[in-house]
């Protein structure tokens, strides 16, 4: 990666590059580059995608409510309430 491209790259990021980093900066990023290229050139015909590496099936708890929330004690400490609703105050007009 040129000094050129880095620039260009930093102002589409928003990053300020400093001089000394460019160097290592450019070095990391051709290294990443590389592997990308690497990864692209593996040969993925016939391989199915999936979500996990691992074939195991992904436990899920119940959807069952547990327990009540005391809606009392919750509006105990909030600011405004009334009528069992919260009130916030006005932001737009």
């Amino acid at each position: 990666m040129d000094h050129e491209q880095l620039q260009k790259l930093a102002t589409l990021s928003r990053l300020t590059i400093t001089a000394e980093q460019q160097a290592p900066l450019a070095t990391e990023l051709d290294n990443v580059l590389a592997l990308v290229d690497q990864l692209q050139a593996a040969d993925t015909d016939g391989v199915a995608p999936m979500a996990h590496p691992l074939a195991i099936a992904q436990p899920l708890r119940s959807d069952i409510a547990s327990a009540s929330a005391d809606r009392a004690a919750f509006q105990a400490i909030a600011p405004a309430t009334e009528a069992g609703l919260y009130l916030v105050p006005k932001v737009i007009d």
